[in-house]
């Protein structure tokens, strides 16, 4: 009975009529494996070297010749939705299809090799894109500079995956094996049992917005809205406990204080102002439908698998997006903190590199773009701006200049250099790190902008708040030997080198997994996740 069990299994996997099973068995070739063998060692020669490799570490033993295995892996390919990618890019339908025809047809053992590497192909296909992504970004973003590794699986151990059929466990070790990618799986599956229950409800445009205290038939329909999403929970009343009192319902349209505490937990995990009023931003984040948050779970699961492999024990991570910094320590602890990123048309890159010193008291040198779309056009107004923002004029050899003597319609090729002190652009410190974008983390005299939610101010570099806190921790976990504030009360432009390299990675998330488990959306502030779907969506051509 089991055998028969498992056989109807077999056929229904490879989606065959019942009375075609014997022909998928098929009669054992004359020729037997080893002339699929030889064949397949005269094609691979054409082939990428992982899969010559693959073959050659078999003896170019055949991997896919019998319905058990098709079936295994097709069943796995499908599971891959799981992840965000199309199954059917894999082509989990002409896999079993030319398995039948080459079973049905009698095939020659060079065509049986031909489907064999069909087969692998697809295999490290799949196991490529788990791993490190489907899309490449470097073609995707002109701002990347994050190394993308190639990908990194035993050719042995997929060979006995293969052997043993054990697709789901190798795909399972070949994903991310980070607790954020498991997150953001799991808020996939979550969104997408959501879309089939059929979403939720879009809230009326208003002309008022909705305020606590308010009582109104778009409170009750808000109410609704955030219960869809585990915000709130929906209003009832236990009748059971006092069967012959009357038990007055609570107003589903009343704006109460639950309401309130939903709207604002709604707000915050959104990067919107959580003042509890359901303004114009708030009520177009509502309104974004399910499908749409799938599609942002399943491109951040991309960018995940770009950046979550080869971390470091301790780094320094930069969220661009969530406008937030973490420090992971050596010791497991996590530091974080805000931070200001650049302006849409300055924007902050994406790279990855390693923090080495660090400037105390920097002076600043203003750089071409901001010296010509922003100083310039302030002096032209007011020559008073570089003395009231202590700015020098340089020749390019360092030799101060004379600012009545230059014509500021025209003024060639100068150097404008703000002095160090607490009113310094960069504040009273730096952080450096190698790369082509000249960015850096620095501090910075405009604190107040560290209390808005929305945090795109800069020119491209990351403001940090309280970056003396981090420096010290940086200074202490690499074991270099200075007192950060000694050196700013100093007074002395100097820079300060780590003992050990500190690597820092700067990247963009437009929907993080907090530590709870719920998930913040971040508005799209560079308008980079369209171009990325439509990529991931693309059918793959191979």
């Amino acid at each position: 009975m089991r055998c028969i069990a498992r056989t109807g299994m077999l056929m229904m996997l490879l989606g065959l009529a019942p009375m075609a099973w014997s022909e998928l068995q098929g009669e054992a070739r004359p020729e037997g494996e080893s002339g699929v063998a030889q064949a397949l060692m005269r094609q691979v020669a054409t082939e990428e070297p992982r899969l010559q490799g693959f073959y050659a570490q078999r003896d170019y033993r055949p991997a896919w010749q019998d319905a058990d295995t098709v079936a295994a892996f097709t069943s796995a390919l499908h599971g891959l939705e799981s992840d965000g990618l199309h199954p059917q890019d894999y082509r989990p339908d002409e896999l079993r299809s030319r398995y039948r025809a080459i079973q049905e047809d009698g095939a020659s053992v060079a065509a049986q090799a031909q489907y064999d590497l069909f087969a692998t192909r697809m295999l490290f296909t799949a196991l490529t894109h788990l791993q490190r992504g489907k899309v490449d970004p470097e073609a995707l973003e002109t701002h990347w500079e994050v190394p993308v590794a190639e990908p990194d699986f035993s050719l042995g151990a997929v060979s006995r995956a293969v052997d043993q059929q054990r697709f789901e466990a190798l795909f399972d070790e070949v994903r991310p094996d980070f607790v954020p990618y498991e997150r953001l799986r799991s808020g996939l599956a979550r969104y997408r049992h959501l879309e089939r229950l059929g979403g939720w409800l879009r809230l009326p445009a208003r002309e008022q917005a909705l305020r606590p205290g308010d009582v109104d038939d778009d409170v009750a329909l808000l109410r609704e809205r955030l219960s869809a999403i585990g915000e709130l929970e929906l209003m009832a009343v236990n009748t059971d406990a006092f069967p012959d009192a009357e038990v007055e319902a609570p107003d589903a349209r009343r704006y109460d204080a639950g309401l309130e505490a939903a709207v604002k937990r709604f707000q915050r995990r959104h990067l919107l102002e959580p003042d509890g009023i359901v303004g114009r931003q708030t009520l177009e984040a509502l309104n974004v439908p399910v499908e749409r948050r799938i599609d942002q779970i399943r491109l951040n699961m991309e960018r995940a698998r770009w950046l979550l492999h080869g971390l470091p024990d301790a780094f320094v991570l930069v969220d661009i997006a969530g406008y937030r910094l973490s420090y992971f320590r050596p010791d497991g602890e996590v530091w974080r903190s805000r931070i200001v990123v650049g302006r849409p048309y300055r924007r902050t890159p994406s790279l990855r590199s390693d923090i080495t010193h660090m400037t105390v008291n920097p002076t600043w040198t203003i750089p071409p773009t901001i010296l010509r779309q922003d100083v310039l056009p302030a002096v032209r107004r007011d020559l008073g701006y570089l003395w009231r923002e202590r700015i020098q004029v340089l020749s390019p050899s360092g030799q101060p200049l004379d600012p009545w003597r230059v014509d500021w319609d025209n003024p060639g090729n100068i150097v404008l250099r703000q002095a160090p002190g607490a009113q310094n652009a960069l504040g009273q410190l730096a952080i450096r790190f190698p790369n082509d974008h000249m960015v850096y983390l620095h501090d910075t005299p405009a604190q107040g902008l560290f209390s808005r939610e929305q945090r795109a101010f800069s020119s491209g570099c990351i403001r940090v708040e309280n970056i003396r806190e981090l420096a010290q921790l940086l200074f202490e976990d690499t074991r270099s030997e200075h007192d950060i504030e000694a050196r700013i009360d100093s007074g002395e432009t100097r820079n300060v080198s780590l003992a050990n390299r500190m690597p820092v990675i700067i990247h963009y998330w437009t929907v993080n997994p907090d530590d709870d488990g719920e998930f913040s959306f971040r508005p799209d502030i560079y308008e980079r996740d369209d171009a990325l779907l439509r990529e991931l969506d693309r059918p793959l051509v191979l």
